[in-house]
């Protein structure tokens, strides 16, 4: 797998943690404003991410990404045969 695709995964990885632990905190401190914001930011960071991924490479996954490509998933390489 190429370098600039690893790295994408990398911040791709990241930026779904921090949603994730974002929304976490979110669960339990609903009013947290700046939490909110930083959530937000990092969603729209993420939906980024995946749109540059998603034109370059493929979907990550099989539903829930792009609905123009639902099954493409299927006929584009699987990561041991872009190795």
């Amino acid at each position: 797998m190429d370098q600039e695709r690893l790295a994408l995964l990398k911040k791709i990885g990241e930026a779904r943690f921090t949603c994730v632990e974002l929304n976490l905190y979110l669960d339990t401190h609903p009013d947290d404003v700046a939490a909110r914001a930083d959530f937000n930011s990092y969603s729209d960071k993420l939906q980024a991410l995946l749109d540059t991924y998603t034109n370059a490479y493929g979907p990550l996954m099989n539903f829930g990404q792009c609905a123009l490509d639902a099954g493409s998933w299927v006929r584009s390489p699987w990561p041991w045969e872009t190795m």
